[in-house]
């Protein structure tokens, strides 16, 4: 009887890491994918702050939002994050301050500065464009990182494109890291377990 725990287990575990790796390798796909369309809002994953000032990734999300908007794809752009410990800012809060800077108009940008978490990001942004009655998001993040946020924005309803900052991968253990934690997050998404 144990042993046949054991290759149950064994194959439990295997199918697991499939499955992992399946997902991981559409969120590598996903990463370098810019399918963004016209639509209501654009939405910045929000990324560390320095007392009041983007961290690199952020201003660099910051930048290609900006770019899209002058675009034209979307009439506003929706900030987002939390404060992370810093007990005057907020990252939501710091992008649009970084936009106005350069041309935004205040109107607008829609902050959610709030969520310390990408899941409660995309649920209070989902909440917010519910309220707003606005379809359809172009979501600006690290290309890792768009996989997820799509999955879980289409959940609710929303036509969501997606349109990753430009970068350049880190490359070997350390990008597949980054798809591989990014599949787990996604799964324990699915299972109802938020991060």
């Amino acid at each position: 009887m144990r042993w046949i725990l054991g290759i149950a287990l064994a194959a439990g575990i295997a199918g697991l890491a499939l499955y992992l790796n399946s997902i991981a390798g559409a969120i590598q796909r996903e990463s370098t994918l810019d399918d963004a369309r016209v639509a209501d809002a654009i939405i910045v994953l929000g990324a560390a702050e320095y007392r009041g000032k983007p961290s690199p990734v952020l201003e660099a999300r910051l930048n290609h939002a900006l770019f899209l908007y002058l675009k034209a794809m979307a009439p506003r752009i929706i900030t987002t994050g939390g404060a992370g410990g810093d007990p005057v800012f907020t990252e939501g809060t710091v992008g649009r301050t970084y936009l106005t800077q350069r041309g935004v108009p205040a109107e607008a940008i829609v902050v959610e500065g709030e969520s310390e978490s990408t899941v409660q990001s995309v649920a209070t942004v989902a909440e917010i464009m519910r309220r707003m009655d606005l379809k359809s998001a172009i979501v600006v993040s690290d290309g890792y990182h768009i996989f997820r946020v799509k999955k879980m924005l289409e959940s609710t309803g929303i036509k969501v494109y997606g349109s990753p900052r430009p970068s350049v991968p880190p490359g070997g253990w350390k990008e597949k890291w980054l798809y591989l934690k990014q599949a787990v997050g996604y799964l324990l998404w699915r299972v109802g377990i938020t991060i």
